[in-house]
């Protein structure tokens, strides 16, 4: 099936590693052009140059107020449009509520909540007919998971602003949608099984809860996330889509 990517151009935003980075090479592979952001330069740059000549980095901070107008613009000038963007951000440090501090939360909200939203904000002011918002969050919007108590606190609070804008957006044809992964086999998941004192035990116990038996790859993970962000998925708005493998098993 020809999803319509094509020379399609979107914004990527902590697409340099993980899911982010997964999104992009399904999007690119595809045929669509994509700015792809991560805090750090030479990083941003060596993911642009992997991904080929359809790729551009831009070193660019989420929490930084001037990053949307940024970003935007570098679609425009490299590619010729801006048909859309996947936010994505690293998660917030883990910890248990009696362990997280006001400098940790005020980061994490700048960042992974209001930094989102402004993104966002910036792009559904730029995108007509056709256009799509896509977040990056997380298992957490529906039940949290233990020890990540801010992101359990921020990313359910992203996905109700997520499905506000698509009821706002909706009538000039601009899709908003959400992905929710849970056992992704990136950096960040195993460093989170890593924690514990035996990660290979928490692994396997995580496994056996999936219907699938298994974690899924970053490159499942970036197919969805192509999908969603494709023309072929003109009539979905205001989902939030659970890429887990059957980890839940509601609606």
């Amino acid at each position: 099936m020809d999803l319509g990517l094509k020379d399609r151009v979107y914004v990527v935003t902590g697409a340099t590693r993980g899911l982010g980075n997964a999104a992009a090479r399904e999007l690119t592979a595809d045929g669509a052009k994509v700015i792809v952001s991560g805090r750090d330069e030479k990083s941003a740059a060596d993911a642009a140059s992997v991904l080929g000549p359809n790729a551009v980095g831009v070193a660019a901070d989420n929490a930084d107020p001037r990053t949307p107008a940024r970003l935007i613009a570098a679609a425009r000038e490299h590619f010729g449009g801006f048909d859309g963007i996947l936010v994505s951000v690293g998660g917030p440090p883990p910890g248990f509520a009696a362990d997280t501090t006001d400098e940790q939360w005020t980061a994490a909200y700048e960042s992974v909540f209001l930094g989102a939203v402004r993104l966002a904000r910036a792009a559904a002011a730029e995108l007509g007919d056709g256009g799509v918002v896509g977040f990056v969050l997380s298992a957490s919007v529906h039940e949290p998971i233990p020890g990540l108590t801010i992101s359990n606190g921020l990313r359910p609070g992203l996905a109700g602003f997520a499905k506000s804008l698509a009821d706002e957006l909706g009538p000039r044809g601009v899709r908003v949608v959400g992905l929710l992964p849970s056992r992704i086999d990136t950096d960040r998941v195993r460093e989170l099984d890593g924690l514990s004192a035996d990660p290979e035990a928490t692994r396997a116990a995580n496994e056996a809860r999936i219907p699938l038996r298994r974690y899924g790859t970053p490159e499942e993970f970036g197919r969805t996330a192509a999908f969603l962000l494709s023309p072929a998925a003109s009539y979905l708005t205001g989902i939030m889509l659970a890429v887990d493998g059957g980890m839940r098993h509601g609606f």
